[in-house]
């Protein structure tokens, strides 16, 4: 599936599976950017046909300001004050080090067009005693779906991926600008369990931390 439809699928979900709320409470769609990084994991490469099956620790890059850059989509039901419900598409990437890249032989390995961590959520905050901002804490699971790039020399790996489940975790706060717009910044962490199919045979299979601090806008009805 191309990048951009991935975007737009995720945006049509993100809408109806609000849109239709009757009950009285706040629907609130949110777009952030941010710095993510992510922690050497290790990988473990089975029945390649071209590689020997291996296993090592990749050590990983977020590039988060390298095209395309890391982002994420977020829909939130607010039924009350404190408590809400929602989807959040997560686009945070990886890329191995030059590190990896000599210690393996791989001429090209990383999850750049998005690792893309999709989680049905849940946020608890607190709207009074912190003046104007609004702290809120939240965590959900769901499933990763990245665009797997793995190149050895005499095979190629590229395209999208469902590879397994994953979660989320998030704190932080948000400050009203009017009655519809809001900003808000917070840390977001995410954890995904991947197992990709290699072309030509054979699996690959890591395990992901990502670190973000986010700044982002909600616009809410």
């Amino acid at each position: 599936m191309p990048r951009f439809a991935l975007i737009r699928s995720v945006a049509l979900t993100l809408t109806l599976a609000f849109a239709g709320s009757s009950v009285v409470a706040e629907v609130e769609l949110s777009v952030y950017g941010g710095y993510q990084t992510s922690p050497h994991s290790e990988v473990s490469v089975f029945g390649d046909a071209v590689a020997p099956d291996s296993e090592f620790t990749a050590g990983w890059e977020g590039r988060p300001f390298t095209a395309p850059p890391y982002y994420g989509l977020r829909a939130t039901w607010w039924p009350s004050e404190t408590l809400g419900f929602g989807l959040d598409m997560n686009h945070a990437k990886v890329y191995a080090d030059d590190e990896t890249l000599a210690e393996t032989g791989y001429e090209h390995f990383e999850f750049s067009d998005g690792l893309n961590i999709i989680t049905v959520n849940a946020y608890r905050s607190w709207e009074d005693g912190f003046g104007a901002f609004t702290p809120y804490v939240g965590g959900g699971l769901g499933v990763s779906f990245p665009h797997v790039e793995l190149t050895d020399g005499g095979s190629e790996t590229t395209g999208y991926q469902l590879t397994g489940p994953a979660v989320a975790w998030i704190a932080g706060a948000s400050l009203p600008i009017n009655d519809r717009w809001s900003v808000f910044g917070e840390y977001k962490g995410t954890y995904s369990i991947n197992s990709a199919d290699l072309d030509g045979g054979g699996t690959l299979e890591t395990n992901i931390i990502t670190n973000a601090v986010n700044v982002g806008v909600s616009f809410n009805f």
